[in-house]
């Protein structure tokens, strides 16, 4: 039977592209060709999804029933494949980071603007429920302006990622460590709600994770629009828990991630009031985040993670990077 919908090329068909293969296909409004230079992972796509595979991502793009890419590649390589991909006239969604440093970026955004056609960044977590709700609460201004964020996260590592010692994570310059890994997600969260962040101030070492000598513990503190942000974060605490707390002079609103919930307590009050809003499974998120990139390929506004925002959320990891090695604060 033909493919519904539009056709999406997969370009790297790791852990992460085989998730945006399967939550496409879910969407039921697209199809999948699957891009891959491993014979074994593209016979594993072939055998699970039944859909078509191809090795070479250029000769792709010349076909015209492809009308979106999702870049799922090293990070080093998502900007020249981004470039390309636009050029050829095809929509694109990339993975998150953007890039490892900012080679190529101005091509990138003159293609996009010559292009005409929709660029996201795979930002995921603009899809969690509990934080659109709370974004929509904060953004509203009913308490006025956020002044002060705190954001709490750690898991396990190895328990989720068993392999992060053959993958890019081990190494800097292909996106690896906690900073590029996991903090960028949280430095994203929080430009897409309170704003760009003007300044971070970031120490990261290695401390406990076995076989590498990436940072795996973060203690950051950044400027974003008036407001003062901490993060903390490692990758091998028992408790797999992320929280983000937003001040503002009128009240507090607090996101709980694994407990799939957002709360808000105003100024003189003393208990949460709490609205559950539960993900069915990770993949959830994924299919949200795929229905609304072919919204954005429609011309339909959408949540996902824009190229200006994952360009900021780059100069953030990169700025962190920086503070962390000089251990000075980094203006952006």
């Amino acid at each position: 039977m033909p493919s519904p919908g539009p056709l999406i090329l997969v370009i790297g068909c790791g852990s992460i592209g085989e998730r945006h293969a399967r939550t496409f296909l879910a969407t039921g409004r697209a199809g999948v060709i699957a891009c891959d230079n491993r014979p074994a992972i593209l016979e594993a796509m072939t055998a699970n999804y039944k859909v078509e595979t191809v090795t070479e991502w250029k000769s792709a793009l010349k076909n015209p029933a492809i009308t979106g890419v999702v870049i799922a590649t090293p990070a080093p390589l998502h900007v020249d494949i981004a470039t390309r991909c636009l050029d050829a006239g095809k929509h694109v969604l990339i993975e998150k980071p953007l890039a490892v440093d900012l080679t190529g970026t101005d091509r990138l955004m003159a293609a996009h603007a010559r292009s005409g056609r929709f660029v996201g960044i795979g930002y995921v977590l603009h899809f969690v429920p509990a934080l659109q709700a709370a974004r929509e609460f904060l953004r509203s201004g009913k308490w006025g302006a956020v002044k002060h964020v705190a954001v709490n996260t750690g898991q396990h590592f190895p328990f989720f990622r068993p392999a992060y010692r053959e993958i890019y994570y081990r190494d800097r310059a292909q996106g690896g460590g906690a900073i590029q890994d996991a903090l960028t997600h949280m430095a994203n969260v929080v430009e897409w709600i309170v704003g760009p962040t003007s300044r971070v101030f970031c120490d990261a070492q290695h401390q406990v994770l076995e076989g590498v000598t990436v940072e795996d513990t973060v203690n950051a503190s950044a400027r974003n629009a008036g407001a003062l942000v901490n993060y903390t974060l490692n990758q091998f605490q028992a408790l797999n828990e992320t929280r983000w707390d937003f001040h503002t002079e009128k009240g507090s609103v607090r996101v709980e991630l694994n407990a799939h919930r957002w709360g808000r307590m105003a100024l003189g009050e003393t208990e949460w009031t709490w609205q559950a809003l539960p993900l069915a499974d990770r993949d959830r998120m994924y299919v949200a985040q795929a229905h609304a990139f072919l919204d954005g390929c429609e011309g339909v506004a959408n949540a996902l993670c824009t190229l200006d925002e994952g360009l900021q959320t780059l100069r953030f990891n990169l700025a962190a990077l920086r503070s962390c090695d000089t251990a000075l604060p980094v203006s952006l």
